[in-house]
């Protein structure tokens, strides 16, 4: 019988998490490391490993065929270009001190697309193959240029039957024509809600006449739309976090239940604050404590908020398949399924590459919207897009689950041959998992039932983990 290569973490109480390369997990002590180290497994250990399909008796056989199909399960598959991130200006009306996207003044010129560029994105977009689109407009604020955002969605419908539009606005300033725009079926609209009134207004508008715009439009889109056509994301200062209490409450009085927690990127405007290097675990505590929080909170309220990422990458955890959020996916390949237009008709993998661009950092387009994608600056990339053979990710426990972020790499250390353990994305996606593995272990009730809602499973407990003992 042969063993497939397993990877182990200490999890505390003398405990060790086992995987294998497609992400098969299990829970034992160190008397089965040491017997699994030394080659002296027992016929009940290699029972076990057998029964759970971490072991094999020859090449080809059910369990070794079925193992590779689990593996593949696992990698991200690319896929047709069916998502287009548009930037038709990059002037905005706010001056938010944490911008990530460098935005220009609201008067400021030469910021918006041509009809030049107009008319090389509506052909760009009218080559996608498919039946099925979904187009985001960010900026700036994008709803400064409503005009193109008709002229887009006018030209996606006739030509892809399924298709949806996502406005990313600050809700800051809505007429007629800019609800009558946003109040389609199609159409759905995420803007940013800072947690309290005071944060928000602290970290975004910056005066009560703005908020008080800010928290009228939003009612209204609510009461308009429907709480499933808004979604909002808070932008977390770790130096200076909003109340939990307050921030869920106040996302709850809209109608969600859903938490993105975002630290500050360092992208953008945002970098002019000083970095702190103790940043990243000043974050993880916070985001553990959320999570704490919210557990407690679910079973004292009974409605089951989730804190978006965290169930993402539960769900990553326990089952293959979970590669729809961008940012975390292995191989994570780009310029395949989705890919962005900026302001002035340039190309870019993802919209945190078009950031560091904007700054000078490091040119991270791919191509121009008239001349297509480059796909050899699209291969380079690529060659830096995956964990499985990074000579660090290859022995940690949690690689099946996680991925690579090489934009935040050069975003943060400008360059991407950093030790994996030295950087930001390791350390906060090692705490994150870390945390995962913790909760699932836990047996309260508090504990059991939220990882069920957000498992999207019908109950949780220890049937669900195996265990060996």
């Amino acid at each position: 019988m042969t063993v497939w290569p397993l990877k182990f973490r200490e999890s505390g109480d003398g405990e060790f998490l086992f995987a294998d390369d497609a992400g098969g997990f299990f829970f034992s002590d160190r008397s089965f490391l040491e017997r699994y180290a030394n080659g002296e497994l027992s016929p009940a250990d290699q029972s076990f490993l057998r029964g759970n399909g971490h072991a094999f008796e020859r090449e080809g056989d059910p369990d070794w065929t079925a193992f590779t199909y689990r593996w593949t399960q696992r990698q991200a598959t690319q896929k047709e270009l069916s998502y287009v991130i548009l930037v038709p200006t990059l002037r905005c009306n706010l001056t938010c001190g944490y911008c990530q996207v460098s935005r220009a003044p609201e008067t400021a010129p030469g910021f918006d697309w041509t009809d030049e560029s107009l008319t090389a994105t509506l052909s760009f977009i009218g080559a996608m193959k498919g039946s099925q689109i979904k187009v985001e407009f960010q900026g700036g604020e994008p709803l400064l240029r409503i005009d193109l955002l008709e002229q887009v969605r006018s030209f996606v419908r006739t030509r892809f039957p399924g298709s949806q539009f996502v406005v990313c606005t600050n809700l800051q300033r809505l007429g007629d024509r800019e609800w009558a725009f946003l109040d389609q079926e199609d159409t759905f609209v995420s803007t940013s809600l800072d947690g309290d009134r005071g944060t928000h207004q602290r970290q975004r508008t910056h005066d009560d006449l703005a908020t008080d715009a800010f928290f009228r439009n939003l009612t209204e889109a609510v009461q308009r739309l429907g709480p499933g056509k808004v979604s909002a994301l808070p932008t977390l200062d770790v130096d200076e976090p909003p109340d939990f209490e307050e921030l869920v409450s106040n996302f709850e009085s809209f109608g969600m239940q859903t938490i993105y927690l975002r630290p500050i990127n360092h992208q953008g405007f945002a970098r002019r604050r000083r970095s702190d290097p103790r940043s990243i675990a000043k974050w993880n505590t916070l985001h553990s404590s959320f999570i704490d929080y919210l557990i407690g909170r679910n079973h004292r309220t009974g409605r089951y908020v989730e804190e978006y990422y965290f169930s993402q990458c539960l769900r990553r955890f326990l089952r293959s398949g979970a590669d729809d959020h961008v940012d975390l996916r292995n191989p994570n390949f780009f310029a395949s399924d989705y890919i962005v237009i900026d302001h002035d008709g340039q190309l870019y993998p993802t919209d945190e590459a078009r950031m560091l661009s904007r700054i000078g950092r490091v040119d991270l387009s791919v191509g121009t919207v008239t001349t297509g994608i480059d796909q050899a600056k699209v291969q380079l990339l690529n060659h830096a897009s995956l964990n499985n053979f990074d000579p660090d990710c290859i022995h940690c426990v949690y690689q099946p689950f996680c991925g690579t972020d090489v934009v935040d790499d050069l975003s943060r250390d400008g360059r991407i041959d950093l030790a994996r353990t030295d950087t930001w994305f390791c350390q906060r996606h090692m705490s994150l998992f870390d945390k995962i593995v913790e909760v699932i272990r836990r047996r309260d009730e508090p504990a059991l039932k939220s990882v069920a809602k957000w498992a999207r499973v019908p109950s949780w407990g220890d049937h669900m983990i195996p265990v060996h003992a």
